[in-house]
């Protein structure tokens, strides 16, 4: 098969389109063809070799996001057939005896990924455990698939599971344009929240009240502690959620009413964020929570969720396998609104 892969760490040249070996099924796995794949921050924090998650080797072939048609199983898989599409899950956590990527599912250590720790959808085929491949309905897109697992799973765990949102509270939600952000829009109006986003464009912006936001702000330019405040008429938000990290770090522990919470999964601005005022955390009793893993039954329960609501990614743009670097620089120049995808 092809794959786009890379054997040492740097720009976007290090990626080759190559061919390598089909993947083999274990007697719990499936092998999937792939139709789509989403891109993710990490398919280049990783490549650029600025982190890696334990357990990351080379070569490594990116690629979290998988939907696609199941070309063969293991001689144990009953529950799902050969030609039946499906999208991944690419958390392997709980994976079965009989899979070649079970034994790697310690969710606060070494916790496998594919696409972020084994091969994942940057191919033209993509290897699954069985219990980790969810059918997809005829009404759903293949697409709409394929830029589901990582933004909806990651948005849904941290706004409800660790963030415990609950209707008629409001959140603000920074880069409104990215995968996961448009997902929390969705979810958190769907769940009766009052929601602010902002974004770094006028554009984005527009886009995000279009996904539902009740109010949109350019944080490049806005004061956006000060817009908060004027938008709740003084009272400021329950809850920020954010994937910025530094960059706005400040500004969004200003903007939080008293006992408010920011939730933090990711740093896309960087890895170092400075708590302005001590004072103002706890006498206000502010709560920081980061968002870790989530959990394997969440996968098919928040998938349910997407398949039977008015739910939907923004797809900015499609590229073949081959032009994935330049897919990837698209990514970092944060010209994109909601998914890339990448078609074998």
């Amino acid at each position: 098969m092809k794959a786009l892969l890379y054997h040492q760490p740097g720009g976007p040249e290090v990626l080759e389109y190559v061919d390598v070996a089909d993947p083999e099924p274990g007697p719990r796995d499936v092998v999937v063809r792939v139709a789509a794949t989403s891109l993710n921050h990490l398919d280049v924090v990783q490549r650029n070799g600025w982190f890696q998650m334990d357990g990351f080797t080379l070569p490594h072939i990116a690629g979290m996001d998988v939907a696609g048609t199941i070309v063969a199983i293991g001689s144990d898989v009953t529950h799902v057939h050969i030609g039946e599409r499906v999208v991944i899950d690419p958390s392997l956590a709980e994976v079965p005896e009989g899979s070649t990527l079970a034994g790697m599912g310690d969710l606060y250590g070494a916790l496998g990924v594919i696409g972020g720790t084994v091969a994942g959808g940057y191919a033209e085929l993509c290897l699954a455990p069985d219990t980790h491949v969810h059918v997809i309905p005829e009404h759903i897109e293949t697409h709409a698939a394929a830029a589901f697992p990582s933004a909806w799973l990651t948005a849904h765990h941290a706004m409800f599971d660790r963030g415990g949102l609950v209707s008629a509270e409001t959140v603000m939600i920074h880069a409104a344009g990215s995968g996961v952000s448009t997902a929390a829009i969705q979810l958190a109006k769907a769940h009766g929240a009052t929601v602010l986003a902002t974004a770094g464009s006028a554009e984005k912006c527009e886009r995000a009240l279009a996904l539902g936001a009740d109010f949109a702000t350019n944080n490049r330019d806005t004061d956006i502690t000060g817009w908060a405040f004027g938008v709740t008429e003084g009272r400021g938000v329950d809850m920020v959620f954010d994937h910025v990290g530094p960059a706005l770090f400040a500004p969004s522990l200003f903007a939080l009413k008293p006992r408010g919470r920011l939730v933090n999964c990711g740093n896309t601005t960087g890895d170092t964020a400075t708590i302005a005022s001590l004072g103002h955390l706890f006498h206000m009793g502010i709560s920081i929570i980061g968002s870790d893993p989530y959990r394997y039954g969440e996968f098919g329960a928040v998938w349910r969720e997407f398949v039977e609501g008015n739910f939907h990614t923004p797809i900015d743009s499609v590229y073949a396998l081959a032009d994935g670097a330049e897919a990837q620089e698209k990514m970092l120049r944060g010209d994109f609104f909601g998914k890339i995808l990448l078609e074998p």
